[in-house]
């Protein structure tokens, strides 16, 4: 796809099942919004093809593609009432009044939105538009349901509440469904499988267990995950096929099954960039076995504490859970005081010098 010459999606392959919730997620400019456009009939695919429910779709006009879009604006009609705003796709397609009403109240109770059917838009709020928008969507049954980032002009609250409303929604809803978002617990939450995207090219594709545990790359490891996962420079060891990390002067064994991956790919003792997941991360006593870093801040998150460190040349984040603490006082644990830690060789994740996972 190019667009004033340039390239804004290159090489996207993707076979979607039948019902299925498929997620594009990445950071902005990254060419998922495009891509669904494109699905849309709303951008032209100047190279591929298009498939739907085994007809090519690329010449054929958006009206007929029998695909329905929710976007982040609403785009409600704001002089009609919500009853006339779902009818009106209905009413396009002159379908009998009978048929018009029941659809409309079906998919109002779906959305539970039947007492406001006659208000006007501007008299919802901004999570019950959103509803609106997405009945409007669903009362056409189409084959495909597009949302652009339906969620991102709501509330933190109401996006968790309307995270949840989708997940039922789905259930009550006989089609498939494609969703852009730069929400990455928006995509591990909703999506049956998660298409990640940088600079117009997929990254991984995968379900979200996948691409979590088994990250394709450093952009794909650290975009997953919340807090990020830690990156540290260390050294890949190789002996008569067993393996071990060192970072800081600490080694650590890796899990067999790691070990295992790595035999069968040959892999030789090199320079790598270890990962490890701030929750993987177990705080130990100072000493020969152990990391040290100095703490910068300390967030107080309730049942954890989040650390920002800086250890091994790196700012590093420290997930500890408030009920292990390891005989530590709070206090130990303040600005300024030294942290030290280590983990395990089963949660890390190796990758080599060009950021790709060694494991995978």
């Amino acid at each position: 796809m190019t667009e004033e010459g340039v390239v804004a999606v290159q090489d996207f392959n993707l076979d979607i099942k039948d019902k299925e919730f498929i997620v594009l997620v990445g950071p902005s400019g990254c060419g998922k919004s495009t891509t669904l456009r494109m699905v849309a009939g709303l951008e032209e695919i100047t190279d591929g093809e298009l498939f739907i429910d085994g007809k090519k779709m690329n010449d054929v006009e958006p009206k007929d593609r029998d695909i329905a879009m929710v976007f982040q604006s609403y785009a409600l009609y704001p002089h009609m009432t919500v009853r006339e705003n779902l009818e009106f796709p209905l009413k396009l397609r002159k379908m009998p009044k009978d048929e018009i009403n029941r659809k409309v109240d079906q998919a109002a109770e779906i959305l539970g939105i039947t007492q406001y059917l006659d208000r006007k838009p501007k008299a919802l709020s901004g999570g019950q538009r959103q509803r609106v928008a997405i009945g409007r969507a669903i009362v056409r049954e189409p084959k495909v349901l597009l949302m652009d980032e339906p969620l991102s002009n709501l509330d933190a609250k109401l996006r968790n509440q309307m995270r949840a409303e989708l997940i039922k929604l789905r259930q009550g809803i006989n089609t498939t469904f494609m969703y852009v978002t730069h929400d990455q617990t928006e995509a591990m939450t909703l999506g049956d499988r998660i298409v990640i995207m940088k600079d117009g090219v997929v990254q991984q594709i995968g379900t979200p267990q996948e691409v979590f545990d088994h990250p394709v790359n450093l952009f794909v490891a650290g975009f997953i995950g919340m807090p990020q996962m830690n990156f540290f420079d260390a050294e890949l060891i190789e002996n008569a096929g067993k393996y071990q990390v060192e970072v800081e002067g600490i080694k650590v064994e890796l899990s067999e099954e790691k070990e295992k991956n790595l035999a069968a790919k040959g892999v030789k003792s090199q320079k790598v960039t270890l990962g490890i997941r701030p929750e993987h991360i177990s705080l130990a006593k100072p000493g020969s076995q152990s990391v040290t870093g100095m703490i910068e801040v300390s967030e107080m998150m309730g049942s954890a504490i989040h650390l920002h460190a800086t250890a091994a040349g790196k700012d590093t984040i420290i997930i500890v859970q408030t009920m292990d603490l390891n005989g530590k006082n709070l206090s130990d644990l303040s600005i300024g005081k030294e942290v030290s830690f280590t983990f395990r060789g089963s949660e890390v994740h190796v990758f080599d010098q060009n950021g790709f996972n060694l494991e995978v």
